[in-house]
């Protein structure tokens, strides 16, 4: 029994006994995409986004069970740990109150206050405290000996010792933290010295901004604080002083008299130098952990996107990188992807040797019989498309613009090395680029997603929690996808459901020495592949062709038995089965419900019997800019244009529309009612029409309008 599975599943509002199974099975080694997919019973059909929420909560709460392995170790070792105090951290599961329990016991640096005490003002503080006493300097006389020179510095200790009693005090914390929870402000402040730097404009929105903290979204949040780290920027976070203050007197001073005005000092102290920077610091760090949230969030649902696109399937495929002074770096692929030749033409100024490279395009679509076209979007990137789109090829022949985000990062990459040992980066991009049209997941999988272009402060958010979500959405995409196992690169095996580097390299290796694979069984002949490795990653290969159909299907191993049963119950061979659907539909499916297999496997199964094999991702459509735009010049307030989306953040949306700078839907220009988050109105390389609202010249600025439209 998991100690943190009643926690965990009042805190997500889940069943306990899905939590316990969950936990179980992740235990055991298996991923999500597993559990999500092939274990609904167990779970109670809890999807991906639930199953990775118990996971992090798991580890949440046995971290939280570590610090108090280590809190009570400390408070033991100095003979402080009562029964009453070793219940309450027991019973503890918030962090912040876990600390307030912790930090009058925490070691800490020589404070004042530690000064103090060991002068043996310990006595006097507490005498004070208690604002009983009527003439306290002649009680601090009391105190003046060797280690304290005179009254004055006395009271000053026994101010030092109850600043540090109030800052350590959690009602206090407490207090301050809800005047802060309230109405904190976040201000910025521009450096002077540093204003006039040409790098500062990028902030000089914020050289003098303030705004209430729970206001303030995690791009502005985020910005400021990459503004800071430059050093351009002063930013700080501050409650009302007066307010803070005069709550915590209300709790230590009572009444009125030298005693009182002593405390009130010390209060004031407590606030200022100790309370103050120890709760702004507390919620910096929430507010950045928020704001990295959020952003993380949105990169990975960009990167989802991006991975889940359309592709043109195993088509012949000429790659096009534009440029002018270098050239268009060509490269022609066969219907698997592999290279087949390159070459460079110069269609454009300064070269312009337009004849030769239109003649070289017709012979290379000729000689290497091209199906379709993939243009990088990088410079040149429309004068390429519309040239390629005048030529008469004698067949049909689709072109279509593809992001080239991450392309020269792939290109010169170990990955790109491995593939293309011989060749230099530029044709390794072309490649890149034609792949991606083919099949985006297959080729994007093995650029870094930070390298992808879609995120927002992605270099300034939590690294290693990035990584780890960004890690969790390309495993998440390449298993709902599924991996045909005869024809996926070695990284892209990677990322299927319990194999990782070693697997898929064997897995590469077993198909180049014994052919391809001709049923999902052969996988266990595979040399380290175990019962295990196969029971997680075999319902995501796919091989089609194969001899008994659902190997080619999304339907486990673990239930081929199952539909077995069911083709000869209805007195027809497995195959029959899936290619004739009138029989499917006379399956009653209740009859098949077993202790193992529940309604939810058994819908799934009856899905994928109805469409085997079939790939999620829909079909690539073409896309054509406005031809009488071609420079930030040519647009004008009020046109309304086509374009393609490139980017989504919280605040809105970026659209390429074909003048080099792409221009942005603030999200409260993307439709005629309210918009919390613009992913709920376009997708990542959506193609969309948009209205010109804004054209600022001098910083290349464009502002867009999806409104009425």
């Amino acid at each position: 029994m998991n100690p943190f599975s009643k926690m965990i599943a009042a805190a997500l509002a889940l069943s306990e006994k899905a939590v316990e199974n969950t936990l179980e099975l992740l235990e055991e080694g298996c991923t999500i995409p597993f559990i999500s997919r092939y274990r609904k019973e167990k779970t109670g059909n809890m999807d991906e986004v639930k199953i990775e929420a118990v996971a992090q909560a798991n580890e949440k709460y046995k971290e939280m069970a570590k610090r108090k392995e280590t809190i009570l170790k400390t408070i033991d070792d100095q003979g402080k740990l009562s029964a009453e105090l070793q219940q309450r951290i027991d019973n503890c599961w918030d962090a912040t109150e876990l600390e307030d329990i912790y930090l009058p016991f925490k070691p800490k640096r020589r404070t004042r206050a530690q000064v103090a005490r060991e002068q043996g003002l310990e006595p006097l503080a507490q005498l004070l405290l208690l604002q009983r006493e009527r003439n306290p300097e002649q009680a601090a006389r009391k105190f003046v000996g060797d280690k304290v020179s005179d009254v004055e510095a006395a009271l000053q200790g026994a101010k030092d010792i109850i600043a540090e009693t109030v800052s350590e005090n959690e009602q206090s914390r407490n207090q301050i933290r809800g005047e802060f929870r309230r109405g904190a402000i976040i201000t910025s402040k521009v450096v002077a010295k540093k204003k006039d730097e040409e790098d500062a404009q990028r902030f000089s929105d914020y050289f003098d901004f303030s705004e209430p903290l729970k206001r303030c979204s995690s791009h502005r949040l985020l910005a400021m604080r990459r503004g800071e780290a430059a050093g351009f920027l002063r930013v700080s976070i501050s409650a009302d002083e007066e307010t803070c203050i005069s709550k915590l007197k209300r709790h230590y001073v009572h009444g009125f008299g030298e005693c009182q005005t002593l405390v009130g000092e010390a209060v004031d102290d407590a606030f200022k130098r100790l309370l103050k920077p120890s709760i702004e610091t507390e919620f910096a760090a929430q507010s950045k952990q928020k704001a990295d949230e959020e952003a993380i969030v949105v990169f990975a649902e960009n990167l989802r996107q991006l991975l889940l696109a359309a592709p043109l399937g195993q088509k012949r495929v000429m790659a096009v990188d534009p440029g002018f002074a270098n050239g268009c770096k060509t490269a022609c692929l066969d219907a698997q992807g592999n290279l087949v030749h390159h070459e460079i033409v110069y269609p454009h100024p300064p070269r312009s040797k337009r004849m030769e490279a239109t003649a070289a395009m017709k012979r290379m679509v000729r000689q290497y019989q091209v199906e379709a076209m993939a243009v990088g979007n990088g410079t040149a990137s429309r004068e390429t498309s519309e040239w390629l789109n005048e030529i008469d090829f004698e067949h049909p022949v689709d072109v279509y613009v593809v992001s080239e985000d991450g392309a020269s990062i792939y290109s010169a990459s170990k990955i790109a090395r491995e593939e293309f040992p011989d060749e230099d980066v530029t044709v390794r991009g072309a490649v890149s680029i034609g792949r991606r049209l083919m099949d985006p997941l297959a080729e994007l999988v093995k650029i870094d997603p930070k390298s992808i272009g879609v995120g927002q402060y992605q270099h300034d958010v939590d690294q290693s929690q990035l990584k780890k979500s960004l890690d969790s959405v390309v495993m998440s995409c390449v298993n709902s996808v599924g991996v045909n196992l005869n024809t996926a690169s070695q990284h892209l095996l990677t990322y299927v459901s319990g194999l990782g580097p070693t697997l898929a390299k064997n897995i590469v290796e077993y198909r180049r020495e014994n052919g391809a694979f001709s049923s999902r069984a052969q996988l266990k002949k595979v040399p380290r592949l175990g019962p295990s490795a196969y029971e997680q990653c075999a319902g995501f290969l796919r091989i089609p062709g194969a001899r008994n159909p659902l190997d080619n299907s999304a339907v486990h191993p673990e239930r081929y038995s199952l539909v077995e049963t069911m083709a000869k119950d209805q007195g027809v061979t497995v195959k029959q089965l899936v290619e004739d659907k009138a029989l499917q539909k006379k399956i009653d499916i209740r009859k098949y419900v077993s202790g193992e297999v529940g309604m939810p496997t058994l819908t799934d199964i009856m899905a994928e019997l109805d469409k085997p094999g079939l790939d999620p991702r829909g079909e690539v459509e073409k896309f054509e800019f406005d031809a009488s735009i071609k420079t930030i010049e040519d647009l004008q307030v009020g046109m309304v244009v086509p374009g393609i989306v490139t980017n989504i953040t919280k605040f809105g949306a970026f659209v390429d529309i074909g003048v080099h700078n792409d221009g942005l839907v603030h999200v409260s220009q993307m439709a005629n009612r309210y918009v919390s988050d613009p992913s709920e109105v376009v997708k990542l390389h959506e193609h969309v029409m948009v209205r010109v609202t804004e054209v600022d010249l001098k910083r290349k600025r464009i502002a867009l309008s999806m409104k009425q439209l």
